[in-house]
């Protein structure tokens, strides 16, 4: 009878701490903290965009979509996409239409999200394929259309960035974007203030392999199709749709 009580127990507790490791695993998050958007690069008009036709930083989105109503075109879907410097550049790699504007920071070490490594960087190719990468992992090919680069790396290869603690403390506003299993890109940002871990888990519940923090606070989300309409803003590069 006491070996059995003894089994009893410790497959109890055994059950409990494999519910526990699972729950750690699987923790989903609300698609109402979050406010979603996914594009598919081969069929929608998606750009980066930083300077007006003056050479001033749009800064806002309210100045983007204003600048492409007189093209004659409509903005459906516009985000912050990426950090930046205090005189409005972006901080790190970004390639604009094939032009590269600011060159990679390899800088193994510095102060805020953007240093916790691994950061990494975004692009499109001029063929529409779009990659997230760890920095190190980044190599500069001659048909890359867009690339921003921000931190840090929120999914690596199907796993959360290993800096990232369940339960942390540290809450903003985040936004960032992921790359979907049919290559299509998911935007996001929180609509409430959220840690990095269950940020990053939004990514890897839908499938994300690798996906890229873009910034924090300052972030805003343009989205009328979902009632979401933010378009004041101070940044740098923005990341839009339109049609």
């Amino acid at each position: 009878m006491k070996k059995t009580s003894v089994l009893i127990v410790l497959t109890f507790f055994l059950g409990l701490i494999s519910f526990y490791s699972f729950a750690q695993t699987t923790k989903q998050i609300k698609e109402s903290q979050i406010i979603s958007y996914v594009v598919n690069p081969t069929k929608q008009m998606l750009d980066f965009y930083l300077k007006d036709p003056s050479g001033n930083n749009y800064g806002s989105i309210e100045n983007l979509k204003t600048s492409i109503a007189k093209k004659q075109k409509k903005l459906l879907f516009a985000m912050n996409g990426g950090m930046y410097l205090k005189d409005g550049s972006p901080q790190g790699l970004y390639i604009e239409k094939g032009n590269k504007k600011t060159p990679l920071d390899i800088t193994p070490k510095g102060y805020g999200n953007f240093y916790m490594q691994p950061n990494g960087v975004f692009y499109i190719t001029k063929n529409n394929i779009v990659t997230i990468c760890p920095t190190s992992n980044f190599k500069h090919i001659t048909n890359i259309n867009y690339a921003t680069q921000s931190g840090p790396m929120l999914v690596i290869d199907g796993k959360l960035h290993p800096k990232f603690k369940n339960g942390s403390t540290n809450l903003h506003i985040r936004n960032g974007v992921g790359v979907l299993s049919n290559g299509q890109l998911l935007f996001a940002m929180s609509k409430e203030r959220i840690n990095f871990y269950d940020f990053a888990s939004y990514f890897k519940q839908h499938g994300c392999k690798n996906a890229l923090y873009l910034d924090g606070f300052v972030s805003r989300t343009y989205l009328p199709s979902k009632n979401w309409i933010q378009l004041d803003g101070d940044f740098g590069v923005i990341i839009g749709v339109c049609e």
